[in-house]
C-alpha cells in the first residue's frame, strides 16, 4: 500500500545578519527529510496458541515524502547603501528552506511607494568566487528570466541586483526596492499541490511562505558640494594694516565639504596677483607649513601661483589653506 503525506513546515522569509550565512552547495546542520524519501513501517503482534508462543506481522505501509517549496531572502547590506548617480549594487541571499532541490526565480520590483526616487534595474548576478563582493566581468549574470542554479535543500546563494541611479538625487534622499524570490517549481498559497512535480516523482506543495519570498534593500542619496571662501589680511612694516608698498598680505582659503559623501581628486589653486610677489615659504595646510617644491608634499608655488592638492576630502568637513604675498615697492 503506498500513501503520501504531506508536511508543512513554518519558515521566515528572511534571515538576520547574525545567521550564518550557507552557499549553494553548503547544506544547513540541520535540515527536513528530503523530498521522495520513502518511509515504510511494519507492525508486528506476539500472542501465544495453547503454550506455542506466536508472531504476526501486518502488511507494510509505504508513505512518500512529498516535497515541500519554500524559499526565503534576506538584504546583506548592513544599512541603506550610499548611493550618486549612476550604478550602485545591492547585496542578497537567497536560500531554498525546502526540503528538495530547487532553483529559485528572481524578480526586482524597483518602484515601491514612498521612494524618493527609482532607480532602473540593469541585471542580477551571482557571486562567482564566492568573495561577498561584486566584481564586474567575474560573478555571472544571470540571464532573463533571472534564475540561479538548482540550490540543494537548505543551501544558499548570494547574488547581486545592479540598478542605475537617476541624475539629479538630493543629499539623504532615500530609495528602497524589493527582490521577489519564487521557487522554480511553482508558487502559491499556502498547501497549494503540484501532482508529481516534486523530487524523485513525489507531489510538490507550496510551503507557508507559499514558495516565494520578498526582501527588501536600502538605497541613501549621497551627494555633496564644495563652498571656497577666500580673505585676506594686511600687515604694513610699520605694525599697521595699511595696504602699502612693502607690506605683506596673507590669503587664506577655506574649502567646505557639505553632505554625506566625499569629493575626490579636490585641489585648491589660486594666481599671485599683479603688483605683488609670493613670500617663499609662506604656504600652508590647515596651519602645518607646506614646502614650494612640487611634488614632496601635498603643495607647491611659484612666482605664477600656489596650488595644494587634497584628494579625498569627506562630507562635512574642510580645509584651510594659506599664503603670503608682497606688495612690490
Amino acid at each position: 500500500m503506498l500513501s503520501r503525506v504531506f508536511t508543512l513546515f513554518s519558515s521566515a522569509s528572511c534571515f538576520g545578519l547574525g545567521a550564518a550565512v550557507l552557499l549553494a552547495g553548503h547544506p544547513a546542520a540541520a535540515s527536513p527529510v528530503p523530498a521522495g524519501t520513502l518511509i515504510e513501517t511494519t507492525a508486528e503482534a506476539t500472542y501465544d496458541e495453547g503454550g506455542v508462543a506466536r508472531t504476526v506481522s501486518s502488511n507494510t505501509v509505504q508513505v512518500r515524502v512529498d516535497e515541500l517549496l519554500s524559499v526565503a531572502a534576506a538584504s546583506l547590506d548592513a544599512g541603506p547603501v550610499p548611493v550618486r548617480s549612476g550604478p550602485a549594487v545591492l547585496a542578497f541571499l537567497v536560500s531554498n528552506s525546502g526540503n528538495g532541490p530547487e532553483a529559485v526565480v528572481l524578480e526586482v520590483v524597483t518602484a515601491v511607494p514612498g521612494n524618493a526616487f527609482d532607480a532602473t534595474r540593469d541585471s542580477i548576478a551571482v557571486d562567482t568566487n564566492d568573495n561577498g563582493v561584486y566584481d564586474p566581468g567575474v560573478d555571472a549574470v544571470l540571464p532573463a528570466p533571472s534564475t540561479t542554479a538548482t540550490l540543494p535543500a537548505g543551501a544558499a546563494q548570494r547574488v547581486f541586483v545592479i540598478v542605475t541611479v537617476p541624475t539629479g538625487i538630493g543629499d539623504g534622499a532615500q530609495s528602497a526596492l524589493n527582490l521577489i524570490a519564487r521557487t522554480t517549481t511553482g508558487s502559491g498559497a499556502p498547501g497549494t499541490v503540484f501532482a508529481g512535480a516534486g523530487d524523485n516523482g513525489a507531489d510538490a506543495m507550496a510551503g507557508a511562505g507559499g514558495g516565494m519570498a520578498t526582501a527588501t534593500g536600502q538605497m541613501v542619496g549621497s551627494a555633496s558640494t564644495v563652498t571656497l571662501v577666500k580673505w585676506a589680511s594686511v600687515s604694513d612694516p610699520f605694525g599697521g594694516s595699511t595696504a602699502a608698498p612693502g607690506a605683506t598680505i596673507t590669503y587664506g582659503i577655506s574649502a567646505s565639504v557639505s553632505g554625506s559623501a566625499p569629493v575626490d581628486t579636490l585641489v585648491i589653486s589660486d594666481a599671485i596677483p599683479a603688483g605683488t610677489r609670493y613670500v617663499p615659504g609662506s604656504l600652508n595646510l590647515d596651519s602645518a607649513p607646506l614646502t614650494d617644491a612640487v611634488g614632496d608634499d601635498p603643495g607647491e608655488a611659484s612666482p605664477a601661483g600656489i596650488a595644494v592638492t587634497l584628494g579625498t576630502v569627506p562630507g562635512g568637513t574642510s580645509r584651510t589653506v594659506t599664503f603670503a604675498v608682497l606688495i612690490e615697492e
